[in-house]
């Protein structure tokens, strides 16, 4: 009878008791890591499953469990294995898959580290990994059974965890968004810059909105991870660095692109600290940084525009917005022309039911001209073409934007109100 109650409950919208009572029959409160390997080239993918790991406390979300925010490029599934039922889901994007359309993806093929959380399940699941491609069709799948009693399942954070410091606490886990900002490049002798460091980019983050609103809904921690090297590794330049997390800049040949991919690593660096998102400072002062959907921000932190590049990159990771900026001489578009993207902040037309067309006046020229007007500039909603690195085709909202220009003083009207429909999807 409770499965049917359950299941009439999730049918009808009945989501906070739902909810609570989906989370407690298939989930106890801990968080099962599991690390996959994604392997192969422009035309053939595969997924492999590299390690489980254990580790105490589940910091995600115990509502709207079986509901996505956002597309991403890949999702997971997961089912409880007697009843198949879906009892939980998440979506990602992967440094992968934005290396797949690059021209080197067309004559090599590398792997990448993926790891991901879902809550600990209490019975046996059946978990769906797929990576979809720019058209939005599947590019490759995975599916396999996991056992939450496996013996070789690795508990990590039960005994020790890296020393850390908490910046911002609003309470449970269980109703607060966790963020965890690490450090990438600093001895032990420079922690105190990197909380100094840390406190600045949780000072740029809450400037502004919607996050400065919905302040008393995050927990933000510090983590002191310490490297034997100070700096990061720059290989245009030759420098290379022993650091913790060996992030370097020049990913795929851009120079001011820092990423790390060494992502094992990094969360076994924060097992045991409670999060869902993560931004790394590096201790650098080379302009450069990254964001990945649910996965990653990494950003420079004494560069002169930490402060907005911060802001800017935790829009891609947290907020899974786009960059609205454009050039024209990527290898493939990222963003075809004939598909609508999943982020909230640009549209090809194909969909623009799905975007902000609640917020343009019906009489909005397209595309819309640009104006000289400061106001408008950053407040007048309409249809700018140039985004998602393409010229032509891709519409932005906004003249100008957090997501376009470091000069922009606060994310556009469009991308604030994507971030917000984010953060109470996460929160309420």
């Amino acid at each position: 009878m409770k499965k049917i109650i359950l299941a009439f409950a999730i049918c009808f919208g009945i989501n906070t008791t739902a909810s609570a009572q989906l989370f407690e029959n298939f989930f106890e409160d801990a968080t099962l890591r599991i690390d996959y390997i994604f392997a192969g080239n422009h035309e053939h993918q595969e997924i492999y499953l590299d390690e489980l790991n254990k580790t105490p406390r589940w910091a995600g979300r115990k509502h709207n469990l079986t509901e996505l925010p956002l597309e991403g490029n890949g999702q997971i599934t997961v089912k409880d294995k007697e009843t198949k039922q879906i009892i939980y889901r998440h979506s990602f994007s992967t440094l992968f898959q934005e290396w797949l359309v690059e021209e080197e993806a067309t004559r090599l093929s590398k792997s990448f580290e993926n790891p991901f959380q879902i809550p600990y399940p209490k019975n046996s699941i059946i978990v769906e990994v797929k990576l979809l491609d720019t058209h939005h069709n599947t590019s490759c799948s995975f599916t396999h059974e996991i056992d939450p009693k496996d013996p070789l399942i690795v508990h990590r954070g039960f005994s020790y965890q890296t020393p850390s410091k908490i910046l911002i606490n609003n309470g449970d886990l269980a109703n607060c968004i966790d963020i965890v900002i690490i450090a990438e490049g600093y001895t032990k002798e420079e922690m105190e810059t990197f909380y100094n460091d840390a406190q600045i980019a949780t000072e740029s983050i809450f400037e502004h909105e919607p996050f400065k609103k919905y302040r008393d809904k995050f927990n933000i921690t510090a983590v002191a991870c310490d490297s034997k090297d100070s700096g990061v590794s720059i290989p245009q330049n030759n420098i290379w660095k022993n650091t913790a997390l060996s992030s370097h800049f020049n990913t795929f040949y851009s120079d001011r692109y820092l990423t790390t991919l060494h992502l094992k690593e990094l969360h076994n660096t924060i097992a045991g600290i409670p999060y869902e998102h993560i931004i790394i400072l590096a201790n650098t002062s080379e302009y450069g940084g990254g964001g990945i959907y649910n996965s990653y921000t990494l950003t420079t932190a004494h560069h002169r525009d930490f402060r907005p590049v911060v802001v800017h990159e935790f829009g891609h990771s947290f907020g899974g917005l786009a960059d609205e900026y454009y050039y024209d001489d990527e290898y493939e578009p990222q963003y075809p022309t004939d598909t609508e993207p999943w982020e909230k902040n640009i549209t090809t037309l194909k969909d623009f039911n799905s975007k902000w067309k609640d917020l343009i006046k019906e009489d909005t020229p397209i595309p819309t001209p640009l104006s000289t007007d400061k106001n408008e500039i950053y407040n007048k909603v309409g249809l700018f073409e140039g985004g998602g690195y393409s010229s032509k085709g891709v519409y932005r909202g906004a003249q100008e934007c957090r997501m376009k220009i470091n000069e922009a003083p606060k994310f556009c009207p469009v991308c604030q109100d994507a971030l917000k429909d984010l953060i109470e999807f996460y929160v309420k």
